[in-house]
């Protein structure tokens, strides 16, 4: 009677192990080839980093899926490997030196706006962090860290960063750690665009704080971009309650109800790799129909508060590869409008969430 139990649990352990990866190696300086400790190695947008130790060790913890490794130290040119996790993986990476002379840039630009914080501060986290009721529990610690330009010639604001942004939520029990490239935004066209390296840090909280985190995170999971692409990938949108709908300018809505989305025009499964791919031809309007929208984004844009839906919609100028956490590639070929953009920083989950 004990063999089948013993099986069963050989199984399950093959399963898991299976079902992770260890991404381990070392960090050493591209001339000297000596190590560098203390630089920081984390997947972007999830909740695994850590530290090189001495000998500029690392090892990261990682669940299948799609990542981006960011191996970051001071003084150094930072790095970046795509990678999906099938299993142990292992990186002897070299950092060549490299200049910080993003102040020395700013310094010598005569775009910057002096007073820069107070001008655009309020209108920055806004557009960055949100305007949503978990943002209202967002808190930006080193706003200091912000430099703002102004280009006057095409009435655009430009936002760098000469350290790590740190910034509080505590409706979803997070620390983040934001290495802000760029965020521009154009004043004519009401267009914004932000780019850069987030690490979510769990905050700690007795037992009570804990499932308050975890229900607020479960609901502002339900009907995000990171819901629909993990619905997509694994061909359950219907039942998680997301319609797509395709603009078709003879319909009287503007859009019409795609019959098939797996359809090859728009979906291929790569079985060989585990990666689907995602294309849509013109602009697709995507439904949730399983929750409404906040009441805040419907008096923001003015419309009646009993709208039922969650309408979003995607501009898709390439097409993009799905990974069976969320993660996809090409992410600059997706624009969101409507539902989507008015959530940001405040409202993202890292690709290692999972709803309990």
């Amino acid at each position: 009677m004990k063999k089948p139990l013993l099986s069963i649990l050989v199984i399950l352990l093959s399963i898991f192990s299976f079902a992770q990866g260890t991404i381990s190696g070392t960090v050493v300086d591209a001339e000297t080839k000596l190590p560098l400790e203390g630089a920081s190695v984390f997947a972007q947008n999830t909740t695994k980093g850590t530290m090189t130790d001495k000998e500029g060790a690392f090892r990261l913890h990682l669940e299948k899926g799609g990542y981006e490794i960011n191996i970051t130290f001071t003084g150094y040119i930072s790095k970046t490997i795509n990678l999906e996790v099938t299993g142990d993986r292992t990186f002897n990476l070299e950092l060549q030196k490299g200049d910080n002379t993003l102040g020395e840039v700013i310094i010598k630009n005569s775009n910057e706006v002096p007073d820069g914080w107070e001008k655009y501060g309020a209108f920055f986290i806004k557009h960055f962090i949100g305007a949503t009721p978990n943002a209202d529990s967002c808190t930006l610690l080193n706003p200091q860290a912000l430099k703002f330009l102004y280009f006057k010639r095409n009435d655009r604001l430009k936002v760098l960063a000469t350290e790590p942004l740190q910034i509080q939520n505590k409706s979803l029990g997070y620390n983040l750690r934001y290495e802000l490239d760029s965020f521009v935004y154009f004043f004519k066209t009401d267009l914004n665009s932000y780019r850069g390296k987030c690490l979510f840090l769990p905050m700690e909280g007795d037992s009570l704080q804990q499932v308050e985190w975890a229900n607020v995170r479960k609901e502002t999971y339900k009907g995000s971009r990171l819901h629909f692409l993990r619905s997509y990938y694994d061909t359950s949108l219907t039942k998680e309650g997301f319609t797509v709908n395709l603009y078709n300018a003879k319909s009287y809505t503007k859009f019409s109800p795609v019959k098939n989305p797996y359809d090859t025009a728009y979906y291929f499964f790569n079985d060989s790799t585990g990666v689907a791919e995602l294309y849509f031809p013109v602009k697709a309007s995507i439904f949730y129909n399983k929750k409404a929208p906040e009441k805040r984004y419907l008096q923001t844009n003015k419309l009646p508060l009993d709208v039922p839906i969650q309408i979003s919609y995607v501009d898709l100028a390439d097409a993009i590869l799905i990974k069976t956490n969320g993660y996809f590639t090409e992410q600059k070929s997706w624009v969101n409008q409507g539902y989507w953009s008015w959530k940001n920083l405040a409202d993202q989950l890292p690709y290692d969430y999972e709803p309990e």
